[in-house]
């Protein structure tokens, strides 16, 4: 039986997102999908590179941005993972997956969906919430570049993401929190 590395592991786990973005692109580029996921996975790989918390940094947006399944999604790493770390990233992604979305709450408007989306996420492991922080921090630095008018909006959710989702890495809470709140005083200016 061969042995696969780590990298080998994150690598099928990356093409496996890949795959499953299909031919997504970044809103702000022509970028395949993948790229954000991966920039995530290498913000997190600093604070925390256990295996499943970099495999649910790459699949974190799979369940709620393609058509793959849990099911799916745990068949697949179950084939990359033990059994042991296969269940955690699975859970890590399941705890990142919006459940407050317009397609489940169409009444809602947006400021009703983030709110319960929060307080859902404020309830989440320490992981999932460093994942989200690579996530917000990823993001803040394609939309303050390229969406001036929506940032504003987008970084009030972060700060508010950020005050009540206290149980992740704290000195990348800090970065994502102190990069959000610097970010909203240039808006300003």
């Amino acid at each position: 039986m061969k042995y696969i590395t780590m990298g080998e592991k994150l690598e099928q786990i990356r093409n496996f997102a890949d795959e499953a973005h299909g031919d997504q692109q970044r809103k702000y580029s022509t970028e395949r999908y993948i790229v954000h996921p991966v920039r995530v996975m290498e913000i997190c790989e600093q604070y925390d590179n256990r295996t499943e918390v970099l495999a649910a940094a790459l699949l974190h947006d799979v369940l709620e941005d393609t058509p793959k399944t849990q099911e799916e999604l745990y068949r697949f790493l179950c084939e990359v993972l033990n059994k042991q770390q296969a269940d955690k990233a699975l859970r890590l992604v399941i705890e990142l997956t919006d459940v407050y979305t317009k397609k489940a709450y169409p009444k809602w408007n947006r400021d009703q969906r983030k709110q319960k989306e929060t307080e859902r996420l404020s309830n989440t492991s320490g992981e999932a919430q460093t994942i989200k922080y690579a996530d917000i921090l990823d993001n803040t630095n394609e939309i303050v570049t390229h969406d001036r008018q929506f940032a504003p909006r987008f970084l009030k959710e972060c700060l508010h993401i950020l005050t009540l989702a206290d149980k992740g890495n704290k000195s990348l809470r800090k970065i994502v929190t102190d990069r959000v709140l610097s970010e909203l005083e240039l808006l300003k200016s």
